[in-house]
């Protein structure tokens, strides 16, 4: 039986994504925040999938959780063959004159700190094994910069070139690393940015039909199906109405 990590598993991808992977047979391990979705999120794996399921609560942004759950797993856990990295926000929209630095902070901790953490955590069982795949859930916004992105968008920036540092310090060790670069999807990501505004977050995706948590999961699912031999670096996913991160089209309402 194989074994995935999923962080930010409690909504949007990461949930899609932890569904997805125990229902294709993996043990999982599933990480967040938030506890009580945390707790909702292993039944429902166990209801759906004969799989086991270890769920874990901690914040990604703690180096002293992340050592302490991860790099403790239990013996059974530590054959981990997919970690992937999806936690992750953005916090705050407009100039960056304007900017919070504590909505940076928040950012900069979570998208790539957090990341760099988990991933120098199991990254350990995969090297001891001399196999794994670590999928980064980046975003279009590592790819260009968008209008009033700015932070946010440098973090993904990093999440990119992370990707790609990854992919060669690994090499020798026979590990994978994907990049998936998500455009305008439908999660928790707008209300997060927003603070909370759901009438500003609703109105991100009017008009068009924006990616789904569960488009990404099956692209996950696609790339850890492939040969052994086979490696998606980088893959960039739209829905059909946005060409890049300045070019939607939206219908008349």
């Amino acid at each position: 039986m194989k074994i995935a990590i999923v962080t930010g598993a409690t909504t949007g991808i990461g949930k899609a994504t932890a569904l997805k992977l125990a229902s294709l047979g993996y043990n999982v391990v599933i990480t967040g925040r938030r506890k009580e979705r945390l707790e909702e999120l292993e039944a429902e794996i166990k209801n759906k999938s004969n799989v086991d399921v270890l769920a874990l609560n901690f914040d990604v942004r703690n180096w002293d959780e992340v050592e302490k759950y991860l790099g403790e797993l239990p013996e059974e856990w530590k054959a981990v063959d997919v970690l992937v990295n999806n936690a992750g926000l953005a916090v705050g929209f407009g100039p960056i004159n304007e900017g919070n630095p504590k909505d940076w902070d928040t950012m900069i901790d979570t998208n790539i700190k957090g990341l760099l953490y988990v991933s120098k955590v199991v990254m350990q069982y995969m090297i001891e094994r001399k196999k794994g795949h670590i999928i980064n859930i980046a975003s279009v916004a590592g790819k260009e910069v968008y209008y009033h992105g700015n932070v946010y968008c440098a973090t993904k920036h990093a999440v990119d070139a992370l990707s790609k540092a990854m992919r060669i310090d690994l090499l020798p060790h026979n590990i994978k690393v994907t990049n998936v670069a998500p455009g305008m999807a439908d999660t928790e990501f707008s209300i997060v940015r927003y603070k909370g505004d759901k009438e500003k977050a609703d109105r991100v995706y009017r008009g068009f039909e924006p990616l789904h948590a569960e488009d990404i999961a099956d692209v996950i699912e696609f790339l850890v199906t492939r040969p052994e031999h086979v490696t998606i670096n980088d893959i960039l996913v739209m829905p059909t109405a946005q060409a890049n991160t300045s070019h939607l089209i939206r219908k008349e309402e």
